[in-house]
């Protein structure tokens, strides 16, 4: 398997957009999570029949190794590096991307960044969010606009061979002028790459509470829309290239896609296999019998009881129909500024692309939201705008 999830579950404090999995105030319980982690690790490693990779682009990625979260910055470089050794059986970590998202607010020690890259991590995603000190106060985030700066000038000076850096716009009172000091701000830092995802309301968050109580206030829609656009020129205009809906990187080589692009979300974005453990992480087998996702345990209790019984902590298992893997294959691969490839689709889905979606493809090309040569269809700027809709075509 050349693709590993692992998720960290552990929060200092629950963000109030945050509806991700994840658990404040339980750091008593991150040993006994590291050590049944090692062991569902151990497991995977014995029991999942490998999978070659679904294209010739697939083929062509770095096996990856991506810690999410939650903060996988709260655990101790020993825990890290148990948690390596036991993925080693699963993902040779020679050559291979090994991705540590972190919270600048858990950052501020030069030493522990250097101890990361020793152990191998050597791409760092960064949750900045905003630059505004009060939005970060009304999201919950534990950091402020400097100490997120701090966490960057001392990640790059740690040595990582690729740093990310996250943002959201669409946020509570932010104006266009706000915007445009970020972008300002963060192309001055020159991260390798930058992902800008609108602010998506979750139910059952805080913000969302706050939001339909009337107590803070959303830009609307076309503003946001405004805000994509004001970053799509921006970072253009400073060498960093689009190769995918919300993501971007800086580049040293020509090609579709840049040389600091997320190989971790491109195996997603190319819909290939992936191994996923931790609690609530999903993974995503084919193989010539079976084409599943599974879904793991998702509270602490509930997984560390499973692993304790010597069993995975698997919940449910998602069958994939045929007709599941052409929609998720054209879905996720729209996402690409590269669009998706009939030779991919070919190899991943087992018919031909025209067969299969020709006379969608055909509509949404006259409505201006595709474009195709023989090779290739992708989304048109106009498409990208309203990716959901376009997507909806192919299920």
């Amino acid at each position: 398997m050349k693709h590993l999830y692992i998720h960290i579950p552990f929060c200092h404090r629950r963000c109030s957009y945050c509806d991700f999995n994840s658990y404040a105030n339980v750091d008593d319980r991150i040993d006994a999570y590291v050590t049944a982690l090692c062991a569902e690790l151990a497991m995977l490693a014995t029991s999942v029949i490998p999978t070659p990779p679904v294209s010739t682009e697939a083929a062509a990625l770095r096996p990856t190794i991506f810690f999410g979260g939650g903060t996988p910055t709260m655990l101790t470089l020993d825990q890290i590096e148990r948690i390596l050794v036991a993925a080693s059986q699963i993902v040779p970590l020679a050559d291979a991307e090994i991705s540590c998202e972190a919270n600048p607010g858990t950052l501020l020690a030069p030493d522990y960044l250097r101890g990361l890259c020793q152990l191998g991590v050597n791409r760092l995603s960064l949750g900045v969010q905003s630059l505004h000190n009060p939005t970060l106060r009304i999201l919950g985030r534990i950091h402020n606009a400097e100490e997120a700066q701090q966490s960057y000038l001392q990640a790059r000076a740690a040595g990582f061979e690729s740093i990310n850096l996250d943002f959201i716009f669409g946020l509570p009172g932010q104006t266009l002028e706000d915007w445009e000091q970020t972008l300002a701000a963060i192309t001055v830092w020159q991260p390798d790459h930058l992902a800008l995802y609108s602010l998506i309301l979750e139910e059952q968050t805080p913000l969302y509470a706050q939001v339909t109580a009337g107590r803070v206030r959303l830009p609307d829609d076309d503003r946001s829309a405004t805000m994509y656009e004001m970053a799509l020129e921006h970072l253009a205009a400073n060498g960093y290239l689009q190769y995918e809906i919300s993501n971007f990187a800086r580049t040293s080589a020509a090609g579709p896609l840049p040389s600091h692009a997320c190989q971790h979300n491109l195996a997603y974005w190319l819909n290939s296999d992936y191994l996923a453990a931790g609690a609530g992480a999903y993974g995503h087998i084919t193989t010539p019998h079976d084409r599943h996702r599974y879904a793991n345990r998702l509270t602490i209790d509930g997984y560390l009881a499973a692993l304790a019984a010597a069993q995975r902590p698997v919940a449910e298992i998602i069958p994939l129909t045929p007709a599941d893997l052409c929609a998720e294959t054209m879905m996720m691969g729209l996402r690409l500024n590269m669009g998706v490839g009939a030779a991919h689709f070919a190899a991943r889905c087992g018919m031909a692309l025209a067969t299969v979606y020709g006379g969608e493809i055909a509509n949404l090309v006259a409505l201006g939201l595709l474009e195709q040569d023989a090779e290739r269809v992708w989304l048109t700027p106009r498409g990208r705008m309203i990716g959901n809709q376009v997507f909806q075509h192919f299920l």
